[in-house]
């Protein structure tokens, strides 16, 4: 059985985003393959390297993948910090990789213009550690959202340089991912890119919101003035409201907002108002999972301690047969 791992930072709440991106994906990948998910706290620290309550985002983030669907008995669901064989992975890969690669990397572009007062080593070689989280479990299918496609590749890289330089077939190459056959984006409320809590509270939809939030935030979305012409192009923030609604309503609803469109006929706050109560009907199962798990204590340790027992037994595996292809021995 093909071996799937994938994760999500710890920094918060999961969002629709999150949710159609990746989750949706894993409770359906978990009947039929050898599954490992984490809460990546490592990670986290890249841009919040002081958080307020590390513990408290990592125990939200158990608590929403379990709501989503996650069944620890059928998938290794972990915390990435209680698998320490992932960090001295990440140090052997560091050792081969080198600094112009890193620095070309996107998202590490992308961050220093977006942090120039936190340009951390951990930013830099934010790639190889997705490759050791990656190949400490020596999979072959990774979920990836299309920001993290560049980091697969390079996790490719890092696995074939690997088995070059110590002359071993060890690490297999890691490929993107999805049941749908593509990669999906989820865009945000605010009309200019991908729904996360990075661009702002209001641009997300989180699977834990209150109905009348998701109200609130549904109705701030940007709009225009509406189409002057039949079958006009719609602008960004337009298209992003009915690709939402083409993933959260049903065909006919979306049909229905379509045509008016395209007929100059469209009422945005009608189609907003939709919008949001189909939200509302999507997330309102996983919202009372949330509840009721979130004061679950003792399931919750049981589920932590569970998934980080079957991750490190598969970790301690790769670490072992690493070091003895290195050359590490113990007198």
């Amino acid at each position: 059985m093909e071996t799937v791992v994938s994760g999500i930072r710890s920094t918060g709440k999961l969002h629709l985003g999150n949710y159609y991106g990746a989750v949706k994906n894993f409770v359906q990948m978990q009947n039929n393959y050898n599954c490992y998910f984490f809460i990546a706290d490592y990670h986290s620290l890249t841009t919040h390297p002081t958080p307020s309550d590390l513990h408290s985002h990592v125990k939200q983030v158990l608590v929403e993948y379990l709501a989503a669907g996650i069944d620890p008995e059928k998938a290794t669901i972990y915390i990435q910090s209680d698998v320490p064989e992932i960090t001295e992975l990440y140090l052997y890969l560091n050792m081969n990789a080198y600094l112009g690669e890193l620095e070309r990397s996107a998202s590490f572009k992308d961050k220093i213009r977006s942090q120039p007062d936190n340009v951390n080593a951990g930013l830099l070689t934010y790639p190889t550690l997705m490759a050791a989280d990656i190949l400490i479990h020596k999979a072959t299918k990774v979920p990836v959202g299309k920001d993290q496609e560049q980091h697969l590749e390079m996790a490719r890289t890092f696995a074939n340089r690997f088995n070059r330089m110590y002359h071993a077939e060890y690490f297999p190459e890691p490929y993107a991912f999805s049941f749908t056959d593509k990669l999906v984006k989820i865009p945000g409320l605010d009309g200019k890119g991908k729904m996360g809590k990075s661009e702002g509270e209001w641009n997300a939809v989180y699977l834990s919101d209150e109905p009348e939030v998701i109200r609130k935030k549904v109705m701030r979305a940007v709009t225009d003035g509406g189409p002057t012409q039949a079958n006009e192009t719609k602008p960004d923030a337009i298209q992003n409201l009915f690709d939402l609604m083409k993933t959260v309503s049903s065909a006919d609803t979306y049909q229905h907002f379509e045509n008016l469109y395209n007929t100059c006929q469209i009422r945005y706050g009608d189609l907003k108002k939709q919008l949001a109560e189909d939200m509302v009907l999507v997330t309102t199962p996983m919202r009372e999972r949330i509840k009721a798990i979130m004061n679950d204590e003792a399931y919750l340790r049981q589920v932590a301690k569970h998934g980080a027992a079957k991750a490190r037994e598969s970790a301690f595996s790769t670490i072992k047969e690493v070091r003895e292809i290195i050359g590490f021995k113990s007198f």
